[in-house]
Parts: C-alpha cells; structure tokens; sequence
C-alpha cells in the first residue's frame, strides 16, 4: 500500500529554502548559490542554481528535491527538462530552483542576470 505523504514542516519561504538548501547539500550537488529576489520579482522569494557533475546527477539531484519537498511539506513542485538532464527548472513556488550541468550553467549564466554587479 502506498504511503501518503504527510507534511511535517510550516511552509513558508525560508524553511522551504532550507529544505532545498538541504536537499542539494545532501546529494552533492556543487558551486549552489541563492538568490533573494524579494522586492526584485514578484515570481518567487528565492532563486537557488547549483550544479551537477553529469546529466544523471542532476536528474537524480532534482528527483530526490521534489520527493523531499513532497515528503516534508506535502507540495507537489513541477519539474521541467529533467529528460534531457542538462538544465532543470523546478518550481516550488516560492523558490525557483534550477540545476544545471556545469557547461550549460556558464553558457547561461543566471547568476550575472539576478545577482548584483560584482557579486559573481
């Protein structure tokens, strides 16, 4: 029988970023970097990128991020791109999350567009 996930955790924005923060540390994942976009967008509280080392670590890396997001908050977040494992988008809401394989994460460099001048 399958088990319901059941929500342990208040969900506001910064025990939200806390779990994803968590989750990513957990599962390796490299060069992680948030984002405050309070008063900057009205899309999201934060913005978190982080990298993996290969298209299956960061499949894996966002799979277990949605799973623990379930688990811990019972949030359903969408995922976007985790077939091709190069770029994945996950929205949870109030923090956006994108992982990326290294190559793909220079090319498009989110940091420079969201951080400010010198920070990156």
């Amino acid at each position: 029988m399958a088990r319901i996930a059941r929500p342990t955790k208040t969900l506001t924005s910064d025990a939200l970023l806390a779990q994803v923060l968590d989750s990513l540390s957990d599962d390796k994942a490299e060069e992680v970097v948030q984002i405050d976009l309070r008063g900057k967008s009205q899309m999201a509280d934060y913005m978190v990128i982080a990298s993996g080392r290969s298209s299956r670590q960061v499949a894996a890396i966002s799979e277990k991020l949605v799973e623990r997001l379930k688990e811990t908050f019972g949030l359903s977040a969408r995922m976007e791109g985790k077939d091709t494992g190069d770029w994945v988008l996950i929205d949870a809401g109030d923090v956006i999350v994108h992982v990326f394989r290294p190559e793909v994460r220079e090319f498009y460099q989110l940091e420079k567009m969201w951080l400010p001048t010198g920070s990156v």
